[in-house]
C-alpha cells in the first residue's frame, strides 16, 4: 500500500481541513460502496446479509495517550470492532467514524491516527464510508462497521451449544492483560522487555480468516457457536453458552427450565504464551487464572461437535481445543470450580470505586 500524503503539521482550524487529511488516508471507491462519503447518507451495496457492529473507545476508558502513539490509537479503535465481525464469521466490507477531538489534538496528531487506521482499513480492504466531527472535552472515538456473511457459511452466532461440544479458542489467552499491566506500570518503555504482551494490547490483530474458516466449516455441518473474546474467559464464555441476561430474556418462554450447560475447561501451561508465564512468575500469581481473567485478547471463543476438531486443527493457524462443554450449569478449569474468579466489567467498577 503506497504511504499516503502527510498532512501538514498545524492546528487544526476547520472541519473541511480534517476532512482533507482524512481523505489523504482513505479511499472513496469500494465495491460495497453506490455512494460514498460527501453526502447526507451513503449508499450500500449489499448482496448478502450485513453484519453491524459498534464501538467506543474512549480516552482513559480504553485507552490512555500516555502509552498510546496515535498510530496505535487508529489501528485499535478500528480493530476491536473488526474483532466482532470475526467473531459471527463475516467478512469485513466498511465502517463508519465519528470523531470528538479535544483542543490538544492537532493536524500531525490526526495524520499518524489516520494512517494506523487506514492501514488496517486497507489490509482488511474496508472502505470509509462517512461518520461525524464535534468538539469534545476528551478523545471520543466511536466505530461502526458492517461485513457480509460467509459463502458457503453463514452467520456464527453464540448460543448453539450442546452438551458434549468441544470448546475452542484461536488466538492467545491473557497475553493484552500483561501488556496492560506492563504498559501501566513503565509507559511505553515495557515494550523492550514485554514486546509480545504490549503489542497484544495496543494492535490486536482481528483473527478474521479464522472467522471466516470457521463459518465455511459450518456449511455441511452443525455451525460451530462463536463470538470474539474481548472480555475473558469467565465473562464471555458464560455468554457463548447462553448464560448471560440478554440470550435468556430472549429464549423460548416454554423451553424446560433446568440448571442450563456448564463447562470442563482444560488449559494447561503449556497452551500460555511465555510471556503470560514469566509475568504471572514474577507477580507470584496463577497463570492459567490470569489468562481465563485476561480480557482485550480479541482472539475467537467458540464450540463445535467434537468431529470437526481435527480438520479445524489443520486449517486454522492458532487453534486449540480447551474443554468440553457439559450439561448442569457451572465452570471448572483443570478440575477447579471458577465461582471465586470474576472478570472485568465497567459498570462494577465503577461502583467498587465509588
Amino acid at each position: 500500500m503506497v504511504p499516503a500524503p502527510s498532512c501538514p503539521p498545524a492546528p487544526i482550524f476547520s472541519e473541511d481541513g480534517i476532512l482533507a487529511c482524512l481523505a489523504r488516508h482513505f479511499p472513496q471507491a469500494h465495491p460495497s460502496l453506490l455512494l460514498g462519503r460527501g453526502d447526507d447518507c451513503a449508499l450500500l451495496k449489499a448482496g448478502r446479509p450485513l453484519c453491524v457492529s459498534s464501538d467506543l473507545f474512549l480516552e482513559d476508558v480504553h485507552f490512555r495517550r500516555a502509552y498510546f502513539d496515535p498510530e496505535d490509537t487508529g489501528h485499535k479503535a478500528l480493530a476491536v470492532n473488526v474483532s466482532d465481525l470475526a467473531g459471527c464469521g463475516a467478512r469485513p466490507l466498511g465502517f463508519t467514524l465519528c470523531l470528538g477531538l479535544p483542543d490538544w489534538v492537532d493536524m500531525a496528531w490526526l495524520d499518524r491516527f489516520f494512517s494506523g487506521m487506514a492501514a488496517l482499513a486497507g489490509q482488511q480492504r474496508m472502505v470509509l464510508a462517512g461518520g461525524d466531527l464535534s468538539r469534545c472535552q476528551r478523545l471520543h472515538i466511536s466505530v461502526t462497521v458492517w461485513g457480509e456473511t460467509a459463502e458457503p457459511g453463514g452467520f456464527l452466532a453464540r448460543g448453539g451449544s450442546m452438551p458434549g461440544d468441544s470448546l475452542f479458542v484461536v488466538g492467545h489467552l491473557g497475553l493484552a492483560r500483561v501488556g496492560l499491566h506492563m504498559l501501566e506500570t513503565h509507559g511505553r518503555a515495557a515494550l523492550a522487555q514485554w514486546p509480545a504482551a504490549c503489542a497484544a494490547h495496543l494492535r490486536p490483530e482481528p483473527q478474521v480468516d479464522a472467522g471466516l474458516m470457521l463459518a465455511r466449516a459450518g456449511y455441511n455441518a452443525r455451525p460451530p457457536a462463536l463470538m470474539d473474546l474481548s472480555d475473558g474467559i469467565i465473562r464471555d464464555l458464560p455468554r457463548l453458552l447462553g448464560l448471560s441476561g440478554e440470550l435468556r430474556a430472549g429464549a423460548d418462554a416454554h423451553a424446560p427450565r433446568g440448571r442450563g450447560l456448564g463447562a470442563a475447561i482444560l488449559l494447561p501451561q503449556g497452551l500460555l504464551h511465555p510471556e503470560v508465564l514469566r509475568h504471572a512468575r514474577e507477580q507470584g500469581k496463577n497463570p492459567v487464572h490470569e489468562a481465563l481473567l485476561g480480557g482485550e485478547d480479541y482472539a475467537l471463543l467458540g464450540s463445535c461437535a467434537p468431529d470437526m476438531l481435527p480438520s479445524l486443527h489443520a486449517a486454522i493457524p492458532g487453534f486449540c481445543s480447551i474443554g468440553t462443554v457439559t450439561d448442569g450449569g457451572g465452570l471448572t478449569c483443570n478440575n477447579e470450580p471458577l465461582d471465586r474468579l470474576r472478570g472485568f466489567d465497567h459498570f462494577e467498577a465503577e461502583k467498587r470505586a465509588d
